[in-house]
């Protein structure tokens, strides 16, 4: 059962019946899947569904395709509560606990060239922005600028957070994707960074407590449910925030 009373969808069933299958050695490392018409009549699932769900696990990480060969297993495939998608208060905390949380802005504001990149927003649609600083002992340690999908693509993708967005009680106290992790249990959710290196500027420096040149790196996140975009997010982490732990797998 997945968060917020909602069933979990048949694509995510399917998802977690292969992974199972993988993580037991029933398909184990470096071997080749039976082919989309054989595997579907093995679980009993149509082809469109099967190739829904393969499709899911190869953005996981799980499956290689190969050209010529087939859908392949992954020799080290990701471990389960390893490599998991966390908000950055967790992420940066330390061993007192998460960073705290301080929302400077939680608004609506139509898509931006960012967002209509990521999100794939319509021009008009109505997307929701959260504006967030990270604070520990030593005071502010990072800035993250976080938009939601548009509430009708939400409830398609994603209803649970959907709804949890509706019902969170106090949103200046957490970070969108706080909420989408904790909106998400048994939905497989799959995101990509880019890291790149920047200077705070003005305005985010006055955010922080930082002059205006204070070097940062600028993470760059985009979270998709079902293969589609439900969260984009920028996140600033002036020099002395709290490290940042990068996992690498291949």
């Amino acid at each position: 059962m997945a968060a917020g009373g909602q069933q979990r969808r048949p694509v995510v069933a399917l998802y977690e019946r292969i992974a199972d299958a993988i993580h037991d050695g029933t398909y184990p490392p470096g071997s080749t899947l039976p082919s989309e018409p054989k595997l579907a009549g093995e679980l009993g699932v149509s082809r469109p569904a099967l190739r829904e769900a393969l499709l899911l696990l190869q953005e996981d990480g799980l499956l290689t395709v190969r050209r010529g060969v087939g859908r392949t297993v992954n020799a080290h495939p990701p471990r389960r509560g390893f490599e998991q998608i966390q908000p950055l208060e967790e992420l940066l905390g330390t061993a007192d606990g998460p960073l705290r949380v301080r929302g400077l802005l939680r608004s609506v504001e139509e898509p931006t060239d960012f967002t209509t990149q990521h999100l794939l927003a319509p021009a008009g649609a109505e997307l929701r922005f959260w504006e967030t600083v990270f604070a520990g002992e030593a005071g502010p340690a990072a800035l993250s600028h976080e938009w939601a999908a548009a509430d009708e693509v939400l409830e398609r993708a994603h209803p649970a957070f959907a709804q949890a967005l509706r019902t969170t009680a106090a949103p200046e106290r957490t970070s969108l994707l706080a909420v989408l992790t904790g909106a998400s249990r048994g939905v497989p959710l799959a995101a990509h960074s880019a890291v790149t290196a920047t200077l705070l500027g003005r305005r985010r420096g006055e955010q922080l407590g930082r002059s205006a040149d204070t070097p940062a790196v600028l993470v760059t996140q985009v979270v998709r449910a079902d293969g589609v975009p439900v969260l984009a997010a920028k996140h600033m982490l002036p020099t002395g925030a709290p490290a940042l732990p990068v996992l690498q797998s291949n």
